[in-house]
């Protein structure tokens, strides 16, 4: 039970999390992936590496303490947080490993004139109360994936009916149940967690789901990341025929209702969700602005599919940008995406609906643009791996 007591120690400690909380978090990590190679398939090796699920986590556990006494303030990051978990298949064992390691790295990394046994109790009570959080939370959710017409809950195995490349980096993977049965209507936006077995080591992976639900089949598209373990296995040995074991959808970065316009400013493999999405918008009658980023006309993927939407509904206008250009691939402008420019191919209107996702770099840059441009931050959607704070 968190007491008053508790509340006020965790408050004592937000100086000590805005200075240090990325070298706790860290260590944090290596303790938890050293002692416990039983969770190591839930975390992302490169973003490890990174630093970025350091950073993530660093600002979740700040604006946990900060916001103690009104949880409410948290905002959507809760939810974040309880989606990626279900897309991920974390379950409710996880959380004491984790809560012992968290507190063996403030002992180690505070020390013991700062993490004394107040301290420790404290954040034990205050993991404990969040843990409990998460737990309800996402039983919750596994219990709605199971119930819905063609839900399931835990994994599923679909086999891989084709594959398809959308350019030069990013393949769609067509996914349909082995067990012939439904899957279930999945929202716009929304992500799939996929089980991968490679040498014999496990990984889960997120993957966007880029087309929208038919009740029958499933489409990821997969970028080839450097390095990458898991996209390097489904581009090169991953093959049509092949089984997957695949977790429900997941995610709450999805299309929200309305009747305005909606734009979708995008870059790199961030397309993905937004294709998805504008399906989604363009049956609802609603009128799309898309705006692509990418280095050139060999890395742009649906480039085809968003030129074939645009010529059968007026309702739709699209506009690519390419930093690097081929001679051949005639983009709508050249170089990096400006707020002029920006300005120039949303409507005049703030009326409207703005999602966009890309590199980190590049979210920096579009949300400034926006805010400048006078869209309201209540109408500006975007997904994030990473404190929000980064995007500022």
């Amino acid at each position: 039970m968190l007491s008053t007591e508790h509340k006020a120690i965790i408050r004592q400690t937000v100086p000590l999390l805005e200075a240090g909380g990325e070298a706790l978090t860290g260590h944090f990590y290596r303790i938890l992936l050293r002692d416990h190679p039983e969770v190591r398939p839930l975390f992302n090796q490169a973003h490890q590496a990174s630093g970025e699920q350091s950073r993530a986590l660093a600002n979740a556990v700040l604006n946990y303490a900060r916001h103690i006494d009104q949880l409410e303030a948290l905002g959507p990051l809760v939810g974040q947080i309880v989606n990626k978990h279900v897309s991920l298949q974390v379950q409710p064992e996880h959380y004491p490993i984790v809560g012992a390691c968290l507190l063996q790295a403030m002992r180690e990394v505070l020390g013991e004139d700062v993490a004394t046994a107040p301290v420790l109790e404290a954040w034990g009570a205050a993991y404990q109360q969040l843990a409990d959080i998460l737990i309800a939370a996402e039983e919750q959710a596994y219990a709605a994936n199971e119930r819905q017409p063609g839900g399931w809950r835990g994994a599923r195995p679909f086999r891989v009916q084709r594959k398809v490349p959308e350019s030069e980096e990013i393949t769609s993977f067509y996914l349909q149940p082995v067990d012939g049965q439904p899957v279930p209507s999945h929202q716009p936006g929304q992500y799939l967690g996929l089980r991968l077995m490679i040498e014999g080591v496990e990984l889960r992976r997120n993957y966007s789901l880029s087309a929208a639900a038919n009740g029958e089949s499933l489409r990821i598209s997969v970028k080839r990341e450097p390095g990458g373990v898991a996209s390097t296995f489904l581009h090169d040995r991953v093959h049509a025929g092949d089984i997957l074991d695949v977790f429900p959808p997941a995610g709450d970065f999805v299309l929200r209702p309305a009747d305005r316009p909606v734009a979708f400013v995008t870059a790199g493999v961030g397309i993905t969700p937004a294709v998805a999405m504008t399906e989604a918008a363009l049956a609802q009658c609603r009128e799309v602005h898309f705006v692509h980023c990418a280095r050139h006309g060999g890395v742009h993927a649906f480039r085809d599919w968003l030129d074939a939407q645009a010529e059968r509904t007026a309702k739709l206008t699209r506009r690519y940008c390419y930093s690097e250009p081929r001679p051949d691939d005639a983009p709508h402008a050249e170089g990096f995406l400006s707020r002029e420019q920006l300005a120039d191919w949303l409507p005049d209107s703030p009326e409207m609906d703005v999602y966009f996702l890309g590199p980190r770099p590049f979210m920096q840059q579009v949300r400034a643009h926006l805010r400048g441009l006078g869209i309201p931050d209540d109408r500006v959607n975007y997904e994030f791996f990473g404190p929000a704070s980064a995007l500022e």
